[in-house]
């Protein structure tokens, strides 16, 4: 997977537990999806993304091997 599918998974994986976590125990979890939501937000806004610099570190492609560049 690439690092922008990486991210999408992330985020998604993130506001699924953050809302079950406020369900479950306590709502004061729904901060986090609020967080997750601004980051998503500035991250479009200003193509920076922290996720990014930690998948880079992990070795995680910008592009799928097929498609790179030569």
């Amino acid at each position: 997977m690439t690092i922008e599918r990486w991210i999408r998974f992330a985020a998604g994986t993130f506001v699924i537990a953050s809302l079950a976590l406020a369900h479950f125990v306590s709502p004061w979890f729904l901060l986090f999806t609020l967080f997750v939501g601004v980051n998503l937000l500035q991250s479009s806004l200003s193509n920076w993304c922290p996720l990014t610099y930690l998948l880079r570190a992990l070795g995680v492609h910008d592009q799928s091997p097929g498609r790179m560049r030569s």
